[in-house]
């Protein structure tokens, strides 16, 4: 299954230059947050396979326009193709908003998500916006991972878990790691192909 993950930045490849071949094989969709909701709009049509999403700190718009054709995965399992796909969006909290979470708001979420996944039967992919603490995060706060999410990781083993919110221009980018847990960590900002 060839999966399509987007996160933060709108491609201009993939929009303003888009041809059919860049999304032609692509099975699913999988959208980190961040993104606007036209942009996700265009890619459902274009792609004609689900787009699966969670929210990020700055898609508060979506209370009001939710991008239509396309599948919030928001505190739930999804299952497509055989995977199993559990959302978590948001990022730390750093000012008042939508999507915003404290450590222990998120912890609670993930708790709830680990006792979903004990009734499917575990997870493949983990779709957030922050990174896992301590695993392609940063310092200051408002970039600053869950570390809730290395606990998830610990307990429900998934084979991947896809994040955004840090951008390729803050420096320390990292597409792709290894977590000491076993799960690879993708970081999908703007756009990265996988096959699973």
């Amino acid at each position: 299954m060839k999966i399509l993950a987007i996160s933060d930045i709108e491609s201009k490849s993939l929009w303003d230059y888009y041809q059919p071949e860049k999304l032609a094989d692509v099975d699913l969709i999988i959208s980190c947050g961040d993104l606007a909701p036209a942009y996700l709009e265009f890619l459902v049509t274009m792609a004609h396979c689900p787009l699966l999403y969670v929210h990020g700190n700055h898609d508060g718009g979506y209370n009001k326009t939710s991008p239509e054709g396309c599948t919030c995965i928001e505190d739930r399992i999804f299952r497509y193709q055989g995977l199993r796909i559990l959302g978590l969006g948001g990022s730390m909290r750093y000012k008042e908003g939508p999507f915003m979470y404290t450590e222990n708001q998120m912890r609670s979420r993930a708790f709830k998500a680990h006792l979903k996944s004990v009734f499917t039967g575990g997870i493949d992919i983990l779709v957030t916006h922050a990174p896992a603490r301590g695993w392609g995060d940063m310092e200051d706060l408002p970039h600053r991972g869950f570390s809730c999410f290395n606990s998830l990781l610990r307990t429900t083993s998934p084979r991947f878990m896809i994040h955004g919110h840090v951008h390729k221009e803050y420096g320390h980018f990292v597409r792709e790691r290894m977590h000491k847990y076993g799960t690879k960590l993708v970081n999908a900002s703007e756009y990265v192909y996988l096959e699973i």
